[in-house]
């Protein structure tokens, strides 16, 4: 007896990739990161609410290039999970459903929290 080594559903190596296919992985991607970015709210929430010495190396952490390079990480996160998600509740109300719609409300998703993100940290760093 010959057993068949085939997939069981539809698979990439079925489907090509679109940018539909790529935003709906970060979309999800970006749900996970907003836990660890969460974590880091509350460890820095937490060192304040103890003490100005507990604080201080949190805001060295944060103060330094490579947090600095994860706070960053964290608003573009927060920002293209809401651009996502207000994406999704397009869809939801079947408005943007036809293919070239569809790809451009994705590659708005991208470039929307792009801009967002670096317009956010521009100002923050401005008025800083």
């Amino acid at each position: 007896m010959t057993v068949r080594s085939r997939p069981l559903s539809p698979h990439i190596q079925i489907y090509r990739w679109t940018i539909t296919m790529t935003m709906s992985i970060a979309h999800r991607a970006t749900g996970i990161a907003l836990y660890a970015g969460t974590a880091l709210l509350v460890l820095w929430l937490g060192a304040a609410a103890i003490s100005q010495q507990a604080l201080n190396p949190v805001n060295d952490l944060f103060g330094s290039w490579f947090g600095q390079l994860v706070l960053f990480a964290y608003s573009w996160a927060i920002l293209h999970h809401m651009l996502g998600g207000i994406r999704h509740f397009i869809w939801d109300v079947i408005i943007g459903m036809e293919p070239g719609k569809r790809e451009a409300l994705a590659w708005a998703n991208l470039v929307g929290s792009i801009v967002l993100a670096l317009l956010v940290w521009t100002i923050f760093v401005w008025v800083g």
